[in-house]
């Protein structure tokens, strides 16, 4: 196995995740430099969480809501969570296109350092700013009054649910950032998909109240799976094979955007 994954990429996996490790740390040190980053990524969904929570509370009482036990709260919290993955993964390319603008690219192409492994470190450090911002929301829930039965599990599993949305959506915007390496296209690109993502799954409604073409296109949305994973995991009587199907679409989804984010290099590069 290890000599045919050299012979794709060129590299062996212990010196791609070595490079990917180096890269990951210079992302995580400029993410450091601007805490306000994290912070201000926060403030729309406290808001969702808090007003919405507070202002649709009864929605759970409306015929056909059938997943209100435990309130709108709690209903809501993990909408909320992977709704912020979403957004802030969304932007991720913009990374690439401050490296683009910079030199940085360019140089970073000419050195050994694998395309894999640039890949692999920009996706794990969206991974790790969406765990931080994850946490912050769930523990906000938590103070607001908001429990979840499924436990630390259910909450592990939500985690886990937004990285894998948060892995998937990176790689698309780094890939998307390479192809037209224009800021206001890249914007144009994360407003389009991001909004119809979010109505187009149970993020802040159950879909039992909604269109039936609106279910139908819903089960093929990203947005979906990690919500129901989460949504699932955390609530009193879990499905946990709908739960680890989920968790595995969201698994394979993450896999292939992956290998489109590097393949965009080639791209790149054949247009620079």
């Amino acid at each position: 196995m290890t000599t045919a994954y050299q012979h794709i990429t060129g590299a062996r996996p212990l010196t791609v995740l070595t490079h990917a490790a180096l890269l990951n740390v210079r992302r995580l040190r400029a993410l450091r430099r601007m805490p306000t980053f994290l912070v201000i990524g926060l403030v729309q969904p406290v808001i969702w969480l808090l007003l919405f929570g507070q202002l649709f509370r009864s929605v759970v009482d409306l015929p056909g809501f059938a997943h209100g036990d435990g309130g709108f709260l709690r209903f809501l919290t993990p909408g909320v969570v992977m709704m912020t993955a979403l957004f802030a993964s969304a932007w991720a390319g913009t990374a690439y296109l401050q490296d683009i603008d910079r030199g940085v690219m360019d140089r970073l192409l000419t050195s050994p350092a694998s395309r894999g492994a640039m890949v692999i470190a920009t996706m794990a450090c969206q991974a790790i700013q969406t765990l931080a911002q994850s946490l912050v929301i769930v523990a906000i829930a938590l103070a607001a009054g908001a429990r979840f039965p499924g436990g630390a599990a259910g909450v592990g599993v939500t985690l886990l649910a937004a990285v894998l949305l948060a892995l998937t959506f990176s790689a698309l915007s780094d890939a998307a950032a390479l192809l037209t390496r224009q800021q206001a296209t890249l914007i144009a690109i994360s407003q389009f998909t991001t909004l119809p993502l979010m109505f187009l799954s149970p993020a802040v409604t159950d879909l039992g109240l909604a269109p039936g073409w609106v279910g139908a296109v819903a089960d093929y949305n990203p947005m979906t799976w990690a919500v129901v994973a989460g949504r699932e995991a955390m609530g009193a009587r879990p499905d946990w094979s709908m739960v680890w199907t989920h968790l595995g679409l969201l698994t394979a989804a993450a896999l292939v955007m992956g290998s489109l984010s590097s393949r965009a290099f080639r791209t790149y590069r054949k247009q620079a």
